[in-house]
């Protein structure tokens, strides 16, 4: 019996009767993070880290969860499993797996680069190593965060001093507050949308510290906005909830601005280049430092990665998921103005 297994529920320790971030209804899961397309509704028991489950919490209601540190080891049917910084949001993790001598890693999203607020990566050495490949082509790297913040700076700067609103598209969960940590708030006042500030709430109370933001609801009067900065999901950048906003400047933070013409095709005024996720020198280099054996690649240019990793002297191969990485046309939980 393989200590992994890839079904139609998920990805499946049988040894330990576990799945990770299953697509599916089941037993017992373990979580790699809150974004959607990882932890979903309905298992019977979730396991995750410390910091992972807040959100967790709030976003799927009355489960029953539990939580353990990272590293903290945790043994199920003689399976060992611990969980280690992915460094992708507050709380990602990467699982490992150890029966008899035979170590898995399962990734989930990561990023290697430092994002100040989210625990960062740390590689974790296995003989087999499951890993998303989001941006698995050679035209995607990513500038250091301050650059990109700086570039944030001068776009919002330039708006307020033309009596504009700046208003740029994030996740609600992950990007949204890697913004805020990262921009200069001495421009001006900071709103969030307000399925971005509820989640806010949720990690200031876990004692994460975050800048103070403002929930940009029908409480704020409109001329109150004109010069500052709007952080708002990509779906209600595409709803009535724009209405309130005028004149106005629109942005994107993903890694896909790196492609010509999606700024186009998106309706934005600029594009930044931010992404949670690894650009290719981060996936090449985390690769590497788990030594591992065998690769097994999820969601991204996977046939392109797993042949590029082949010619590298590496056993690659791809599997199927449901799992999304870095979409702008990914819908979270955004309902709630």
């Amino acid at each position: 019996m393989a200590l992994i297994e890839f079904t139609n529920k998920g990805i499946y320790c049988p040894q330990a009767d576990a799945y990770i971030d299953p697509w599916k209804p089941v037993r017992r899961a373990l979580i790699t993070h809150g974004h959607a397309d990882h932890s979903r509704w309905g298992n019977k028991y979730y396991l995750c880290t410390n910091s992972a489950r807040p959100v967790i919490e709030y976003r799927l209601g009355a489960i029953n969860i539990e939580s353990v540190a990272y590293g903290e080891t945790v043994t199920m049917n003689g399976v060992k499993i611990s969980f280690h910084p992915a460094g992708h949001i507050i709380g990602s993790a990467q699982i490992r797996l150890e029966y008899k001598g035979e170590i898995w890693v399962i990734s989930g999203d990561y990023k290697v680069q430092n994002d100040g607020i989210s625990e960062a990566f740390e590689p974790v050495k296995c003989h087999n190593f499951i890993t998303e490949c989001t941006f698995g082509l050679p035209i995607y790297k990513w500038k250091p965060q301050a650059v990109v913040a700086d570039e944030i700076n001068t776009w919002w700067q330039q708006n307020k001093e033309q009596g504009k609103v700046s208003v740029i598209g994030v996740y609600a969960l992950g990007k949204a507050q890697r913004i805020i940590h990262s921009v200069d708030h001495s421009i001006g006042k900071v709103y969030a949308h307000g399925a971005i500030e509820n989640t806010n709430e949720v990690i200031r109370k876990q004692g994460i510290a975050l800048p103070t933001t403002i929930k940009a609801d029908a409480k704020v009067n409109k001329r109150d906005y004109i010069g500052s900065l709007v952080l708002a999901t990509p779906a209600a950048m595409q709803s009535n909830w724009m209405r309130r906003f005028s004149p106005v400047s629109t942005a994107l933070a993903s890694g896909w601005m790196t492609l010509r013409g999606t700024r186009r095709r998106r309706s934005v005024d600029r594009g930044f280049i931010m992404s949670d996720h690894a650009d290719w020198e981060g996936l090449n280099s985390a690769i590497k430092a788990t030594e591992a054996e065998r690769v097994f690649v999820t969601h991204g240019s996977t046939s392109i990665f797993k042949r590029w990793l082949n010619e590298q002297g590496i056993w690659a191969a791809e599997v199927s998921t449901k799992f999304e990485g870095e979409s702008l046309d990914r819908v979270e939980e955004e309902a709630e103005e």
